[in-house]
């Protein structure tokens, strides 16, 4: 499948392919005219890098989780190495710190929402 085929079968640009494939997220095979040609097993990687950028995660995270992903069973339970595993818990306290972020903005925006009187508005977007 061509890159244009497969971006619209996941639902990302061609530029963003070229991109994950730069970053080295994804292969993609190529035809003898030099066309990059996606196989069915690399369009499924690609729809989960894309899932894994959608989820908020860096080109450098996705790089660990992926490594991590393709280790066999065995290796999943301290053989990665000691530096990825610090780079994770360093994510995982920069998405902390933004839960953080958000919780305070949104408690701000329903403070605002009920100033204006309109209150009915909160119970159609607050749980």
């Amino acid at each position: 499948m061509r890159i244009s085929e497969a971006a619209e079968e996941i639902g990302a640009p061609a530029r963003m392919l070229r991109y994950y494939e730069q970053q080295g997220l994804i292969e993609a095979s190529r035809s003898g005219n030099g066309y990059r040609d996606y196989t069915e097993e690399q369009i499924e990687n690609a729809r989960h890098v894309r899932a894994l950028v959608e989820a908020g995660l860096s080109t450098r995270m996705i790089k660990i989780v992926l490594n991590i992903e393709a280790s066999s069973p065995e290796h999943q339970t301290g053989a990665h190495s000691r530096t990825s595993a610090e780079e994770l818990a360093r994510e995982l306290r920069v998405v902390e710190n933004r839960i953080v972020c958000l919780e305070k903005s949104r408690e701000a925006v329903i403070d605002y929402l009920r100033r204006t009187g309109h209150t009915d508005l909160l119970s159609a977007t607050t749980p």
